[in-house]
């Protein structure tokens, strides 16, 4: 298979970015264009929901590459349009202001979107966090506000309830599950990092529904939970999950479920159009099973399988899922996937001390490696995974 002679890139986050990145860096010479619908340069988003959202970084700070790193891809960058309609049989994007383009391959990768809360999208003092514009704009209104409530109590809820926190305000996180992130880490540790919220201030409210917001004179006043009671509240952050975005791709011809439907080589369902990061949704051939992954970790390391794959390597990509939070004095790295029911050992360390390794076997098998304050011990056991996963593509093949 030869070299497609022009790659376009629709989304010029992390992961359109590393696609881009990745693709020069394996010797690909032909023409390259990213497109974003933003008008910022190539920016992370993690630090929103911490660095920046604390005042420890400048909005700047985030920009992932400088302009010269950025000029030294020769790739044409065009930003501030969104695109709006694609063409799968020709492989040709048209954007909001009419520039359209085709392409000989075709990445996606237009990220996730906040899901809002019904009917509050034009009150003022609701906020959701995705972007550089979010981060500043909520920013601002945690420096004067008395009481926040955080709606929603997985990753970004948490890590939001933790930074504002930080900020002196009195904060309270709703949400369904019995603990924060209960999804994620499993009832164990989600258990410890709710004590670790309240020991900081953080007033839990869980298990609890939304049932509305007041307001007062087009402002939000406060959270009405379905038990009846209200929660007063100067900001409220909605952080209820997220939606891939699709929406400009309803026309195109594609598999479209709960993102773009890949194959394990994350090809879409048409020729010469991959799909990468948060926007993807492929068969992972080790798990056999369709996974859709929302983390920065997997934004870079499908990039590479994507530019590989391009170029002709035609390899599955199978990684072993990763993400990290960092709340309060807890750094969380999770390797694999935790299952609800999974037996949880704890390996080394200890939880009294707040640093330990635990390792969640389903089966006798290990599916999971769960850190808290300890990145080096984290990593040499997820050898175990990795084990695990060789064992079973063996078998497979």
């Amino acid at each position: 298979m030869s070299a497609p002679g022009s790659v376009l890139v629709v989304g010029a986050s992390a992961a359109g970015l590393a696609t881009a990145e990745s693709l020069r860096r394996k010797g690909y010479q032909g023409a390259l264009t990213v497109l974003g619908d933003e008008p910022h340069l190539p920016y992370d988003r993690p630090p929103l929901s911490k660095q920046v959202l604390s005042g420890a970084w400048r909005p700047e700070q985030t920009q992932l590459r400088g302009r010269d790193v950025l000029d030294a891809l020769d790739a044409e960058f065009v930003l501030g349009d969104p695109a709006v309609a694609l063409d799968a049989a020709t492989r040709a994007v048209t954007t909001a202001s009419g520039w359209t383009r085709r392409a000989d391959a075709v990445v996606l990768a237009t990220g996730i979107r906040p899901r809002p809360f019904p009917g509050a999208e034009d009150l003022r003092g609701v906020h959701v966090l995705r972007t550089l514009e979010d981060a500043v704009a909520l920013r601002g209104e945690l420096a004067a506000a008395a009481s926040v409530v955080v709606v929603g109590d997985g990753v970004l809820g948490s890590e939001i309830a933790a930074t504002a926190r930080g900020l002196g305000g009195a904060v309270t996180l709703v949400g369904p599950q019995a603990a924060p992130m209960a999804n994620q880490l499993g009832r164990q540790v989600a258990e410890l990092l709710g004590r670790t919220h309240a020991e900081h201030g953080v007033r839990l409210l869980l298990g609890a529904a939304v049932d509305g917001l007041t307001e007062h004179q087009g402002r939000v006043h406060g959270v009405r939970l379905d038990t009846g009671e209200v929660l007063t509240a100067d900001v409220v952050v909605v952080a209820i999950g997220s939606v891939p975005v699709t929406d400009w791709l309803e026309e195109s011809g594609l598999v479209l479920d709960n993102g773009v439907v890949c194959d394990s080589r994350c090809r879409a369902s048409a020729e010469g159009i991959y799909a990468v990061g948060d926007v993807a949704r492929w068969h992972h051939e080790g798990l056999g099973a369709m996974v859709r992954l929302e983390n920065r970790t997997n934004a870079t390391e499908q990039a590479g399988a994507v530019a590989a794959n391009i170029l002709g390597e035609d390899r599955p990509y199978t990684p072993i899922p990763y993400f990290w939070t960092d709340q309060f004095n807890a750094r969380i790295q999770v390797h694999g996937t935790l299952a609800a029911d999974a037996d949880v050992e704890i390996v080394e360390g200890s939880e009294n001390d707040r640093r330990f390794v635990a390792l969640y076997r389903k089966g006798g098998r290990p599916t999971g490696v769960l850190g808290w304050n300890m990145p080096k011990q984290t990593r040499l056991h997820r050898q175990a995974l990795v084990d695990a996963a060789d064992r079973s593509l063996t078998l497979q093949r």
